[in-house]
């Protein structure tokens, strides 16, 4: 594709937009209207070397970009099939970003199954879009010229995670073999790397319900290493750790993703999670008890005040244990684009303070995994 000389980057007759810029990044922009091309173009044009197009325009990019914007309502199956369509070329792109308006369970998991990198939905102000597009030190490829591959135990555990939301909003059969082999991916790439390095990338790519079951799957991967559990408990561990918010499929994501303090109907209506996962699962081959049991009971405290069924000491496995603590740690810790990232110290600092609620001689030695792992 040839680029104008022209800064603005206005719409031409193919649905097509040209910019240049050859000491900046170089992005693709996609979009099935000619106004939402012009907008996500206008936030990024100052920044960026833009080519757009829109998605009924037939692709014409040779030069592979450091990152792919698409902007398009997902439950459009011609939207779909024109993404589809580009799909060697988006394979190509170190970041693929979809926006979504209409933000649903479904949506979300067809993005990912598009081969999006990070959805994000909702009003998506030029902060929040920049910000997305930024690497560790502050930018896309300051030469554009990082076309590496993304990270596929990101990837597959992300596909894997919006494949299984999407099994259970619809009644579908649930991959199970799929999403535990996403989950010894992630303990292989921890394992290599590290913690640290996994939070990192994936705060980095994914947002809200997603990036929280990421994170806890990190986290308590680490923790299981870090305590030294056999690799039978460690594939118990990181499954249940995959699967453990799977009824979140059932609630809406205005409340899951609300900036804002949950009024009682909401959090009664939260609450209902660790049992519809729990009934979900138990219908699958695949899936011991433990798993069953740390899915249902993951909310649940020693001195009887969790929920779903107020178990007690006694009653709580050691799996269920170490995925509370994980759990509450991943959900601390975690990025939300309304609210600062909270520093691990601090977290930890916080899990300190549950007294009678966690087992305190887990909570002392998670403190290397929170703090220094």
């Amino acid at each position: 594709m040839q680029h104008a000389p022209t800064r603005s980057g206005p719409v031409d007759s193919d649905g097509g937009i040209r910019q240049t810029g050859t000491d900046r990044p170089f992005l693709h922009v996609l979009a099935d209207t000619s106004d939402k091309l012009s907008g996500i173009c206008s936030i990024l044009n100052e920044k960026f070397t833009i080519a757009g197009e829109r998605l009924d325009a037939d692709s014409r990019l040779s030069q592979t970009p450091a990152a792919i914007v698409i902007r398009a309502e997902l439950r459009d199956v011609d939207n779909i099939a024109a993404i589809k369509k580009r799909a060697s070329k988006l394979a190509k792109a170190r970041k693929r970003i979809f926006l979504l308006d209409h933000a649903s369970h479904v949506c979300i998991s067809q993005a990912y199954a598009l081969g999006a990198t990070l959805v994000l939905s909702g009003t998506v102000t030029r902060t929040r879009l920049l910000a997305a597009l930024a690497d560790p030190a502050g930018g896309v490829s300051a030469s554009s010229g990082d076309t590496s591959q993304p990270d596929n135990a990101v990837e597959t555990a992300a596909t894997a995670i919006a494949s299984m939301f999407t099994a259970m909003t619809l009644g579908q059969p649930l991959d199970v073999e799929g999403t535990k082999e996403a989950g010894r991916q992630i303990a292989d790439r921890i394992t290599q790397h590290g913690l640290t390095e996994w939070l990192m990338t994936v705060r980095r790519h994914h947002e809200g319900t997603y990036q929280h079951c990421l994170l806890v799957t990190g986290v308590a991967i680490d923790f299981g290493l870090s305590l030294g559990v056999g690799r039978t408990d460690l594939e118990r561990l990181y499954s249940a750790a995959m699967f453990h918010d799977i009824g979140k499929a059932q609630i809406p994501l205005a409340i899951l993703d609300k900036p804002g303090r949950l009024d009682a109907a909401e959090r009664a209506l939260i609450e209902t999670h660790p049992a519809a996962g729990y009934e979900f699962l138990k219908g699958h081959d695949g899936i011991s008890p433990e798993i069953l049991d740390a899915v249902r009971h993951h909310h649940e405290y020693l001195d009887g005040s969790g929920y779903p069924d107020t178990l007690c000491a006694e009653s709580i496995g050691d799996i269920v244990r170490i995925l509370t603590i994980a759990d509450i740690f991943a959900a601390l810790i975690e990025h939300r684009h309304y609210k600062p990232t909270m520093p691990r110290a601090e977290a930890y600092d916080i899990l300190c303070g549950m007294n009678g609620k966690l087992e305190k001689a887990l909570v002392r030695s998670f403190k290397q995994v929170a703090l220094t792992r």
